[in-house]
């Protein structure tokens, strides 16, 4: 699932080809919304907020999309070729110059832009946005000290776009596994601190990067890499799936740095 840095630029490239300009075509490809009548409004903004996308028009309204497993956008000349296959185009905005196309959007919404907290209100502080908190983050984080930080970093009620790679990622620079209760971690403010820095940076790139050398098979530490060696131990990194019933996702760790009878730091 892209995670927020990921959508974050994705709203990126949306906001530098269509905001401020009125759109010639306008489709949502889905049942609820498929009379939507979107042409010859002005796009005011495209905004992240966490993992969801908003885009904002001059008429008071907003389209809330998520991308979710499959979704993706694509950007291209208005007389180019569509993106395809075209059942899997669910939005097509676009003006005389660029064209969005929304592929394999799992969530599309238009929804009055006054009411956008309904939609994302529940998200705690977002990592990359205007709303950033870490005393907020950091209060929302030990409200139940005793779930696991590999939960809690997942529940976007927490803090805003974090998803399994960053989870993987940071618990792994701060030598904790990620079965350990969040109130036994003891530097919790760093760990915070140190997974809005790992966003911020790669906001900025189109690649994720935490090892800091950004070359194909030398850009992460665990995620991902069950079997291999850690790049710091040479132990065999290892996995799992937990999570809530329903909501389980892979967890990625090494036994050695990371062992849950070690000091927390």
């Amino acid at each position: 699932m892209p995670e927020g840095d990921t959508v974050f630029r994705s709203c990126a490239a949306l906001h530098r080809a269509l905001a401020g300009r009125t759109l010639t075509r306008a489709e949502l490809r889905v049942p609820q919304h498929a009379t939507a009548a979107l042409t010859g409004m002005t796009v005011v903004e495209v905004v992240a907020r966490g993992k969801h996308q908003l885009t904002r028009f001059d008429s008071g309204l907003t389209l809330h999309t998520h991308l979710r497993m499959d979704g993706t956008w694509r950007v291209i000349g208005t007389r180019d070729r569509p993106p395809g296959p075209a059942y899997q185009i669910r939005v097509i905005l676009g003006h005389e110059d660029r064209t969005a196309f929304g592929l394999r959007l799992p969530v599309v919404e238009l929804i009055e832009t006054a009411r956008e907290n309904d939609v994302v209100g529940h998200l705690g502080p977002d990592l990359l946005g205007p709303d950033w908190d870490p005393e907020e983050a950091l209060r929302r984080l030990t409200t139940d000290p005793d779930r696991t930080i590999g939960e809690a970093l997942l529940d976007q009620r927490n803090l805003a776009g974090i998803g399994t790679f960053y989870r993987a990622e940071i618990c792994f620079l701060q030598g904790v596994h990620p079965r350990t209760p969040v109130g036994e971690i003891r530097d919790l403010p760093r760990l915070v601190k140190r997974v809005q820095l790992l966003l911020q940076s790669n906001a900025k790139r189109p690649t994720q990067v935490t090892t800091g050398i950004d070359r194909p098979g030398q850009r992460t530490w665990v995620f991902e890499r069950p079997g291999k060696p850690c790049r710091r131990c040479g132990t065999l990194i290892e996995v799992e799936r937990f999570g809530p019933v329903g909501q389980e996702r892979l967890s990625y760790w090494c036994p050695r740095c990371q062992s849950p009878d070690q000091k927390r730091k």
